[in-house]
């Protein structure tokens, strides 16, 4: 293992806090100020990341080949990339003004392959957000190769082994465990970097199983393209009703990106990440909605009604709080 200590200077406003926050998974956390992560690049590393005061980042990274490590980090960071055109041209936005002027240094962390971005797609499809990052780590940990205490990034090769059976058996739907071993096998998603974002998406969306939400994913975290949009989402979703006094639906969350043009996926985040102002002047917040218990039966239920003999409150199904229409 080579070790490597640099700084990498980002473009600013950024703020590595607002970044990393709720983003840790399988393969990274962040705590208090630091940002851990395994990388897969000419071999596994782990790196260290954490803002000095003056807003530069200090990286620590040891692997096989840490300068090719810290190239990938440079883009799971997004430190090379300029929104300040974004900020400038909707700081007085009515709707998304507010947040850009509280979150200035926020940029999505990105995955470190495009097969994590499908995957975290894949596992949001109709359930609840705090569900799907549960299901994703447990997925990665039953199958992703591990580098000290974290799974490193998943490949078309980490499902490609598995039959559909064996991924149900760990949380997720036939369906969408089908689709998962289906494009994992036929499909390398890595080669969706070489092609513009629009074929990007209309590739995604052709698969079954996928569609608008699940290209957006893909294209804002997996490939970092900041044009298309999180249309479909349950939290836009919830916002199109409180802004239009009724009940809305994805074509709804389209019109509402839709103003923001090459910005709609970096719209998506900022809408998603702090609360909208709405026209009769109230803060919009997303209500957390509880995860509902799977049915058990009682006879594997304590006296306090938690499952036990091994029994998962993990196996049916929940309320949408990510979204997939398509």
């Amino acid at each position: 293992m080579a070790v490597l200590e640099t700084t990498i200077v980002p473009r600013p406003p950024y703020s590595l806090a607002l970044s990393a926050r709720l983003k840790s998974d399988a393969t990274r956390f962040f705590r208090d100020g630091v940002l851990t992560m395994a990388l897969d690049a000419g071999g596994p590393a782990m790196a260290r990341v954490w803002q000095r005061p003056d807003g530069s980042l200090a990286v620590h990274l040891a692997g096989a080949a840490p300068a090719a490590a810290l190239e990938r980090l440079r883009f799971v960071l997004a430190a090379d990339d300029d929104h300040t055109a974004f900020l400038r041209r909707f700081e007085n936005d009515a709707l998304i003004g507010p947040p850009l002027r509280r979150l200035r240094g926020l940029r999505p962390l990105r995955t470190a392959t495009v097969a994590h971005a499908l995957l975290k797609a894949v596992c949001g499809q109709l359930i609840q957000a705090k569900a799907a990052r549960f299901l994703e780590a447990r997925l990665l940990r039953m199958a992703a190769p591990r580098h000290k205490s974290l799974c490193l990034p998943p490949t078309r090769r980490t499902f490609a082994g598995y039959a559909p059976a064996e991924l149900q058996r760990n949380g997720l739907v036939a369906r969408k465990a089908t689709a998962l071993v289906r494009l994992s096998r036929e499909w390398d998603v890595e080669r969706l970097r070489a092609v513009d974002t629009d074929a990007a998406a209309h590739r995604i969306e052709r698969e079954r199983g996928l569609g608008p939400w699940s290209a957006g994913m893909v294209c804002l975290y997996g490939l970092g393209r900041w044009e298309r949009g999180l249309v479909g989402d349950l939290g836009l979703v919830k916002l199109c009703a409180a802004l239009r006094g009724r009940p809305a639906g994805p074509d709804d969350t389209r019109e509402l990106l839709e103003p923001y043009g090459e910005w709609a996926g970096l719209a998506s985040v900022y809408l998603l990440a702090g609360p909208a102002v709405l026209p009769t002047g109230l803060p919009f917040r997303r209500k957390r909605t509880p995860i509902p218990m799977a049915h058990t039966p009682r006879s594997a239920r304590s006296a306090s009604g938690r499952p036990v003999n091994g029994s998962s409150s993990f196996t049916g199904a929940v309320v949408s709080a990510a979204g997939e229409t398509g």
